[in-house]
Formats: structure tokens, sequence, C-alpha cells
């Protein structure tokens, strides 16, 4: 066993010893070392109850023959973090995840792993780990949170609450009806209830083999989530049995169904970002260029929040992500290999819709693409990318004059001091992965734009990203970034910008020459933060066409 080095030889005595001071017996120390890595906090609503995740994995270890060690990492709550200087840190933070969790499997040579996590940057950091250390592992997540019921046929989430502060601003929802809906949009634990990226994430998770059926879907709340942990706990014993490893399971092919399924259910732009960190780290190539013609030929079957009505739980409901992917069979790699020890198309092949409402057939699908888009352009060579699921039919095409904002305050001042007009293209740069730094999510500027009636008739573009919260004509990861001096950066006030969402392109109106040379004048751009891991993160980080992963 690989953790032998820390239990076997006379040599190991002093080591036994301090598994001794752990409560381990002569059977404990025998029997395989599998790491709980667990990510609960007490400041993330989705971490909140992982420790109950974590006992029930506990269970399911120690009964499969395994001795099960807790751990932990760091976690950032988006949406606490989002609009202030805290936001900076949440994107660098994957990088931290996947490098705490190699230190401490590392050190303690574990057998195994059972990863718990939930939200946003903590599951593809977590998944970048389990790549890298290439040992037996296996996911579970906490869940999504429930939506809440306001009226016969209103259902709230987080999404709402940020929306309704532009309808306060202009005059369309009272600031006690602002208080009344802030009290119950969040009503318990769990990742916040629609397709924003957290859940995103979690069901790409299953899409990709790496958890098992229901990872993605069934609510936080749900019983049914721990007998799915204590399940995962006697799996991961059976994974170490048979030597089935992460590189054996996220391959090109359930890269390819993972997006297939993002695609297919409208899933977060910054899935983009993760699924090709975590491909980067497989050393898989998968260029963005793949993902649009694989968007192409991919109907969009289900819409949740915030491009639809319906919440996770009725994605639960109508048959989760195995139902989703029954009905996409012929578009998948149905050989790829999962944690369950099934292949994919053995755990879908029993699957069933069981409300056509919420994912739709093939044939009745929303639309006979799927819902993400790659844009490419003279504004964006290296790519941009779209949730082209939440854009109105009005918006897919779009040219108008750019209003040019070099942070997220000034747009957010902007916006709501209303100087924003109908056809104009908000302009978001310096807000990469290097000018940010970070790449903050631009949740509130984007949330603002719709609140205020403008999402059919405002598109805004940045270097940034934006949270799976997102809706509307907001095209995000423009690459190169500003502050790498991509042609973002060379726009002025009014320069007209031609979007079409229809023929993956964003332009500018502008000649190469004219382009180049107004670059060449721009001062050379001087980092905003100097001092601390943000600095060094300044230093490492690639471009969002990589997937902002760090240089080797």
């Amino acid at each position: 066993m690989r953790s032998d080095v820390t239990k076997q030889g006379i040599e190991r005595a002093p080591h036994r010893s301090l598994f001794r001071a752990l409560g381990c017996g002569d059977k404990e120390i025998r029997q395989p070392s599998i790491g709980i890595v667990n990510s609960y906090n007490e400041i993330i609503p989705g971490h909140m109850h992982l420790k109950n995740l974590a006992e029930a994995a506990k269970q399911g270890v120690y009964a499969a023959g395994g001795t099960p060690f807790e751990v932990n990492t760091i976690g950032i709550c988006d949406g606490i973090a989002m609009n202030h200087p805290g936001m900076r840190f949440s994107l660098p933070s994957r990088e931290l995840i996947a490098d705490s969790v190699e230190v401490v499997v590392q050190a303690h040579a574990f057998d195994a792993l059972v990863f718990i996590t939930n939200c946003d940057k903590i599951i593809p950091g977590m998944l970048m780990a389990a790549v890298r250390l290439n040992i037996p592992s296996i996911f579970v997540s906490g869940g999504p949170m429930l939506a809440t019921r306001m009226g016969k046929d209103k259902y709230v989430d987080l999404f709402s609450v940020f929306e309704a502060v532009g309808q306060v601003t202009t005059g369309q929802m009272t600031e006690a009806e602002l208080d009344e809906l802030e009290r119950v949009a969040c009503p318990g634990c769990g990742s916040c209830a629609g397709m924003f990226t957290a859940n995103t994430m979690n069901c790409l998770t299953e899409a990709l083999g790496m958890g098992l059926p229901g990872n993605g879907t069934i609510p936080a709340v749900d019983s049914r989530r721990i007998v799915l942990a204590r399940e995962v706990g006697r799996q991961v014993m059976e994974l170490l049995k048979e030597d089935i490893r992460p590189l054996d399971i996220i391959t090109k092919d359930s890269m390819h169904n993972a997006f297939t399924a993002d695609t297919a259910m409208g899933g977060s732009s910054n899935s983009v970002l993760h699924l090709l960190a975590i491909a980067s780290e497989a050393k898989i190539d998968f260029p963005l260029e793949e993902i649009n013609k694989i968007s192409q030929n991919t109907p969009h079957i289900s819409k949740l929040s915030p491009s639809g009505t319906y919440h996770i739980e009725d994605l639960d409901f109508a048959g989760g992500i195995p139902a989703l992917m029954k009905e996409l069979s012929n578009l998948l790699k149905l050989d790829a290999k999962t944690v369950s020890g099934e292949s994919l198309g053995e755990i879908i092949a029993d699957a069933k819709i069981k409300d056509t409402d919420i994912i739709r057939s093939k044939e009745n699908a929303y639309s006979e693409r799927g819902g993400l888009t790659i844009l490419f352009g003279n504004l964006a060579p290296d790519g941009a990318v779209v949730k082209s699921a939440a854009v109105a039919p009005e918006m897919m095409v779009h040219q108008g004059p750019a209003r040019i904002f070099n942070s997220e305050a000034e747009a957010t001042q902007g916006i709501m001091s209303g100087s924003i007009k109908g056809g104009e293209v908000v302009v978001l740069r310096y807000e990469g992965p290097k000018g940010g730094p970070g790449m903050p999510e631009m949740l509130t500027p984007t949330s603002l734009i719709t609140g205020m009636g403008l999402g059919e008739k405002v598109a805004l573009i940045t270097d940034g990203r934006f949270s799976g919260a997102t809706r509307g004509a907001s095209i995000g990861h423009v690459s190169p970034e500003a502050a790498e001096g991509g042609p973002i950066a060379a726009l002025e006030e009014g320069d007209i910008i031609k979007i079409d969402i229809l023929n993956c392109k964003i332009d500018v109106e502008l000649s190469q020459d004219e382009i180049e040379q107004r670059l060449s004048k721009l001062p050379k751009f001087e980092p905003k933060i100097k001092t601390g891991y943000l600095s060094r993160y300044i230093e490492k980080v690639t471009s969002a066409s990589t997937g902002a992963v760090f240089k080797q």
C-alpha cells in the first residue's frame, strides 16, 4: 500500500505511535489509509453541513475495510466575496486548494481519497488535485440549496436578490420589498439553487464520471445525500481494490461528455474556465474551438435559473444528470469509465425523464444549439465566452457604441447613475486574471443592467468573468486581457462593437493597424497589488483562454 511508508517496519515505530495517539488500533493501522478531504467551514452556506457528509463517508470507508482520516482545505463564498476586494481572491483560491490538497495527501501518503465539496472554486480545485495526485478518488458534493416559494407560482433564489437591487434603483421595487426578499431567498444549507457555477460544476463532476449518480442534483437537505455519501465511502474502497484512478476516468472522451452536458443544460460560463484547467492538469488538449463544435451539435434541453424558472431540485425530480445524458446518448462517448465501476452508457441505460418541461426531448429543445458559445474576432483573438442560453433572442446579434470603464467599481457607479442607454455596449476591462487581479466576477453590474430593464437592450463585455447567476448579453473571458495588451485595451468611447453570437463573432470596427497603433501608445500596465499571494498570482497566471492556470 502507498501508506506503508508511514506504517511498516521497525523504523516506522514512531509513526505508528502517532497513529495510536489518533485512536488507531492494530486493525486501523493495518488497513488502507483513506483521506476524507473536506471543505467544511462556517462562512459558506454550501459547506456549513459538510461535517454530516464526512461522517457518513467515513462510516462507508470503515465498513468496507479502510481507515478514514478527515483533513480540510479552504473555501470562499463567492456571494459574500462579491463586489468588493475579496472577490479578487476567489479564482486564485482554486490553485491554493489544489496545492493544499496535494501537500497534505503527499505528506501523509494516503492510499485513496474521498473529496467532499460544493461551491465554485473548491470543486475544480479539488478535481485538479485529484488528477495531479492520480490515486483512487471519488467525489461527493454537499448538494443544492432549495429555492424559496414567494406566491403561487413564484420561486426565488440568491440571483433574485442581486436583480432586485437594480429594481430598487429604478423604482420598480421598494426597499421594504427588497428586505422581505433578502430574508427568504436563501433558506438554508446548500449551493445556491440555480444552475450557477457551483451546481454546474457538481453536475459536471457527475458527467465527468468522478461522482456517483445524484451527485449534482440531490438537494442538500435530502436524506438521500447522506446515503450517497456513505456509498461514496464504500465505493472508494472498490476503486482502490481495482486500482481505478482519476486519469483512467478524466480523458478526452469524458471531457467531451462534460461539455456536451454543460451546453445542453446552459451551465455557467465559468465551467469553460474550470474544465480547461482540469484538462490542462490531465495533459488533455481541448481547444476552445472544440467547445463550439460540441455546442453547435448539442440541443439546449434544460433551462434552469437564471435562464429559466426551474431550479436544481426540479432537475433532480425530472431524473437528474443521468436522464439528461440519456436524451443526449447519441452525442456521448458511452464507453467512458466512471467511479461507479460502470461505464457512462451502463449508468444512463435505465434513466428516464420524469418531466418533459424540465428536461425536454431533443425534438422539443429550447434551441438546436447548446447554451454556451465561444466568440472570436479582432476584439478577442484568443476567444471570449457567453452563456448564450441566457441571452434574449433580440440580443443574439447586436452592435453599438462602446461605453468604457476600467474597473468594476467604475462600471457599477456608471450603471447606477442611469447614464447607460439602450443600444450601447458596456466595456469593463482590466479585470482579467492579471488585471483584476484574480478575474473577479461581475455579477453586480450585470444584475443591475437586468434589474433596471436594460437586459434586452445593452450588452456587456469584459476580460473578467461572470457569476453563473449572470444572464443577458454578457460576454466574458475576453482574451488576451487588457493587462496583457489585448485589443480590448485599445477601445475608446464610442467605438462600434459588433456582436454576432449566432456566428461566434465579436469585433470592433477598427483596422488591425489602428488597434496596434493605439496599443503602442498605452503606458505599461502596472499591477494593482504588489504584495502577498495576489502579487505572486499575477506573475504566474496564464490567460483565461487556457483556463487561467499557472505557468509551468
